[in-house]
């Protein structure tokens, strides 16, 4: 049941109707190799090697490894650039530059200096905080669509699905306030109101509709997004040692998320002028804000098999956000007719739709870690990760828009592998380091969003007390996700590039 909360230059209003797409729960369910830039520089393969702030995000026993109090903070620079091909048209472009707080934190170490005692000789207790996920990201598409108009979204919505006859009635349209329609109803609602869709005559129980928009022609479409926001995680840690072999850990991890998506859709067509009035061109606009909170765990063990040779195995749990989303759109058209004759659509409600809070359970993840220490000189290291994106869960799962959607995350997303190697090579203060990382796609078709290639670099400098750390980190994945997730599913080719620049500067107290 919804209410008007408030009501000033915009409306508010709550609702229990759905907006969530498979798009959401990946969001949320994927992590960056943030952390400290000696972190960075190694690529993240830090599950068996341990001794770094960062390395607890990976093995919570990795705070046990530490000999001496340390704190440090992390800054970085992100650059990412979105080049776009939409259909046979050109390439275009466009890139955010960002500074970020990328991590801050602490270890301390606590030690049993009986030398008689040979067993649980260490306690190491920490608290961090990273930013997992930078979203700060612009992208702009643009090309001609040869058979495809914007349309037919709003179509999809208004005619529901054909074999359970479930479309939108007229009256609903014309006789429910919007404040107090479903979001299927609303968006049949713009394409009524922008007089993108038509009713159909005779039609005894007003729910068919067809396109307003002429067909035998392409339509020349730009899509222009901008997001901002991030995921941040604060951990708190805890691990020991038996007898400076066996390392175990824990993280209790609180999740924050804060989520900006603002998109405009522009679609126009030249087709001959006919008598009754067509559209000639739409824009369609969504403003999308989501926030909220999680809360998840991990667990960890490293054994040294032998001094140089160390194993690792952690497991991170599933994260249970609860999450809160307020949504807005507008919708502007025009219509001609022969004679140039124009008529001008302004469909906004001016009103802020917000939706009841609802849970996200993302996936857990296992990680298997192996590391090769060379005693003073360097370290070779080597993780490799398992999630199985199709675990991803909207609650209540008796819901039926969630259960449905639900379905698609299961159908369409899969368990992938993250391979991550890191080496690092000391010449007496100077640290020389390099990595590689390799994610597979998290959808079946491998395509949405395809698999990323990642290399890093970077060095460090010991000065005693105090430590110096520079990374640079370059990542790059393909994708084509629609524009829009029912009806109107076309979408451009993007290639994202991201660049990363981190600074660490730690001290050992």
């Amino acid at each position: 049941m919804k209410k008007i909360l408030f009501l000033l230059i915009t409306g508010l209003t709550v609702s229990v109707s759905h907006s969530q797409d498979v798009s959401d729960a990946l969001r949320y369910s994927q992590d960056n190799i943030t952390g400290t830039a000696r972190f960075r520089a190694m690529s993240g393969a830090f599950g068996a090697v341990g001794g770094d702030l960062s390395a607890t995000t990976v093995n919570p026993a990795g705070s046990a490894i530490f000999n001496n109090n340390q704190v440090g903070i992390t800054l970085s620079n992100q650059n990412i650039n979105n080049g776009s091909k939409y259909f046979n048209d050109g390439e275009t472009q466009d890139k955010d530059n960002s500074f970020i707080l990328n991590q801050a934190g602490g270890v301390f170490v606590f030690k049993d200096r009986n030398p008689n005692n040979k067993g649980w000789n260490k306690i190491a207790i920490g608290a961090s905080y990273e930013n997992t996920n930078n979203f700060n990201s612009n992208t702009f598409s643009a090309g001609r669509n040869p058979n495809n108009s914007v349309a037919n979204y709003f179509l999809a919505y208004a005619n529901g699905d054909p074999l359970k006859n479930n479309g939108v009635e007229l009256g609903a349209i014309r006789n429910i306030d919007y404040a107090d329609q479903t979001y299927k109803q609303q968006q049949a609602y713009f394409g009524y109101e922008g007089f993108l869709i038509n009713p159909v005559a005779n039609n005894d129980s007003n729910t068919k509709y067809t396109s307003n928009v002429p067909t035998g022609e392409s339509y020349y479409q730009e899509n222009n997004i901008y997001e901002r926001g991030y995921n941040s995680k604060v951990s708190f840690n805890i691990a020991t040692s038996y007898n400076d072999r066996i390392y175990l850990g824990a993280n209790l991890n609180v999740h924050v998320t804060d989520y900006r998506r603002s998109s405009s859709f522009y679609e126009f067509n030249n087709a001959p002028l006919t008598g009754t009035p067509t559209i000639s061109d739409v824009t369609f606009n969504n403003d999308l804000y989501t926030y909220g909170n999680g809360f998840s765990f991990q667990l960890g063990a490293i054994a040294k098999v032998t001094e140089a040779f160390r194993l690792g195995l952690a497991y991170e749990s599933n994260t249970w956000y609860e999450l809160y989303d307020e949504v807005s759109q507008s919708v502007y058209t025009t219509t001609e007719a022969t004679g140039g004759v124009q008529n001008f659509y302004d469909v906004n409600p001016n009103i802020i739709n917000v939706y009841e809070p609802y849970t996200l359970q993302t996936p857990g993840k296992f990680t298997f870690s192996g590391a090769y220490i060379f005693g003073k000189s360097g370290l070779i290291s080597v993780d490799y990760s398992i999630k199985d994106y199709s675990n991803a869960k909207f609650k209540p799962t008796n819901d039926p828009d969630f259960r449905d959607l639900n379905a698609e995350t299961s159908n369409q997303l899969t368990t992938n592998g993250e391979l991550r190697v890191g080496a690092e090579f000391k010449i007496k203060q100077l640290s020389l380091r390099g990595g590689y990382r390799f994610e597979g796609s998290p959808y079946k078709n491998g395509t949405t969003v395809g698999d990323l290639n990642s290399f890093s670099a970077g060095l460090g400098y010991n000065f005693g007390a105090t430590k110096l750390d520079l990374a640079y980190a370059y990542a790059e994945r393909k994708s084509n996700q629609g524009f829009f997730s029912k009806g109107f599913t076309d979408g451009a080719n993007i290639t994202s590039t991201l660049n990363n620049v981190s600074l660490t500067l730690l001290f050992e107290l």
